[in-house]
């Protein structure tokens, strides 16, 4: 049984700031379960999107009950995104990649200007929670419901954070024509923070 989540979240933070910002969303004070992060593949499209694929791995505990499914703590994920500064829109999508029987959480995310709030940006969060474990996966389903919602209040106010130390004190005036150039730096440079660490993902495409 497929449970389905939903969620938009407002930031304070004009669009430019969120994509820029996006790339720097670890460490934060409520991202400590955050362990690796490898980019594998950049590509800037000739209409100027900036297209990213990276992997991270993360811990979660693991209730009594699960041990018999799961029998570690580390989960890896899957993170594809698409930055788009013509249409002001920067949508991600994530997914587990371990234990996809047991449970499999698919994310999408659009960070767009909102329309209502000019200045501020919209975060529309989608997820679909799926389990294939037989006589189980209803209840399995339900856990990762409640489990990621909860982790999602966690990272909007990791992400918040973030956007809070960049930006509240200075915030900065954002050129359309250089829009292209401070995201594609802004992700370089968080690659390059990335590659200090273990590159356990390396070798995959």
């Amino acid at each position: 049984m497929v449970k389905f989540f939903e969620q938009t979240t407002v930031f304070n933070y004009t669009w430019d700031q969120v994509a820029q910002g996006f790339w720097h969303r670890y460490p934060n004070p409520n991202s400590k379960h955050v362990l690796t992060e490898d980019t594998v593949e950049r590509k800037l499209t000739p209409s100027g999107q900036l297209i990213s694929k990276r992997l991270l791995s993360k811990t979660n505990s693991i209730p009594k009950w699960a041990e018999r499914f799961v029998h570690a703590a580390l989960v890896n994920i899957v993170e594809e995104s698409i930055v788009d500064p013509k249409t002001k829109t920067l949508t991600t999508y994530t997914r587990n990649l371990g234990y996809t029987k047991v449970m499999s959480v698919t994310e999408k995310v659009i960070y767009k200007e909102s329309a209502e709030h000019p200045g501020k940006t919209l975060a529309i969060r989608t997820a679909w929670i799926d389990s294939q474990v037989k006589g189980f996966s209803r209840a399995i389903c339900a856990f990762g419901y409640e489990r990621f919602k909860k982790n999602c209040n966690k990272m909007v106010g990791g992400f918040d954070y973030v956007l809070a130390n960049m930006f509240s004190n200075n915030p900065p005036v954002v050129n359309n024509v250089n829009v292209t150039t401070k995201l594609k730096d802004a992700a370089k440079n968080a690659s390059e923070l990335a590659k200090t660490k273990v590159p356990i993902y390396a070798n995959l495409h």
